[in-house]
């Protein structure tokens, strides 16, 4: 009797554990992000792929101009939500009065979100392109950056590294010493990690935000274009050129992209609902 009753419980679990994947891959959604606009042509194609796009306010890492300006209108037609991106300052920038300029940058980019005319508390995440622990400067900035946006009437969000990084004789993940010395603040997370595992590589099967190795995250950064050597090097189904494309899209094309996981078709909640 006791062995029938375990079989019973083990196959219940079973059972219960496959509804939670199945509902856990069901809200679970992709989308791309890119540092160049990929052209009004192009949406309808990405579109059959990606639920959401992303969307920078300022000029993106290494860029003079930024393309996604005005673009908002021709997104939300094409039916795509948003990840909205302000690219922040590297740790060399942050020399003086750090807090003055990550308050600066948190008025600029809700300036800059509500000129592109996304609502009020659509979420705006900060791009620190650096990882490992911040130094005080750098906290010193984000968490300014943070409260000015938020005093704006703005949602604030952190993407930054979900890669553990050495130190001393274990490591840091940037996204939880953020998270650990936010003192309370509501600050959303889009991680990025494309080591593979625990990352697919250039794949378009949603998995869970959390599957990144940061539990609370919101959303997944899983592939980069293009595939970065020191980081992705076990991933092998990126194109030969070392970047990711998504169906439908010819690599001579060059619309290669970066592609996320998040738990909502509109992370941002930058659509006028």
């Amino acid at each position: 009797m006791k062995a029938a009753v375990s079989f019973a419980l083990v196959a219940t679990l079973g059972t219960i554990l496959a509804h939670v994947a199945i509902a856990q891959s069901q809200s679970s959604y992709l989308g791309f992000d890119r540092n160049d606009y990929p052209g009004d042509p192009n949406l309808k194609v990405l579109r059959q792929t990606f639920s959401y796009s992303g969307y920078w306010l300022n000029n993106p890492p290494g860029a003079k101009t930024n393309t996604w300006a005005g673009k908002r209108h021709a997104l939300e037609s094409a039916d795509f939500g948003f990840l909205v991106l302000f690219n922040g300052r590297l740790y060399k920038e942050l020399k003086h009065n750090a807090a003055a300029t990550g308050e600066a940058d948190g008025r600029a980019a809700a300036n800059a979100a509500t000129r592109e005319g996304f609502p009020q508390h659509t979420i705006i995440f900060l791009d620190i392109e650096e990882g490992g622990r911040m130094l005080p400067e750098q906290k010193d900035y984000i968490y300014a950056w943070v409260d000015a946006v938020s005093a704006a009437g703005f949602g604030a969000g952190v993407y930054c590294s979900g890669i553990p990084a050495k130190e001393g004789k274990g490591s840091i993940v940037t996204a939880e010493d953020i998270r650990e010395n936010a003192q309370g603040r509501d600050i959303r997370f889009w991680v990025t990690n494309d080591a593979c595992p625990p990352s697919s590589g250039c794949a378009v099967s949603p998995s869970a935000p959390s599957q990144s190795g940061v539990a609370f995250a919101d959303v997944w950064q899983f592939a980069q274009s293009p595939r970065r050597k020191d980081f992705a090097a076990q991933c092998h189904n990126y194109s030969s050129d070392g970047n990711c494309y998504p169906p439908g899209v010819d690599p001579a094309s060059h619309l290669h992209v970066d592609v996320n996981t998040a738990t909502s078709a509109d992370p941002s909640h930058g659509k006028n609902h």
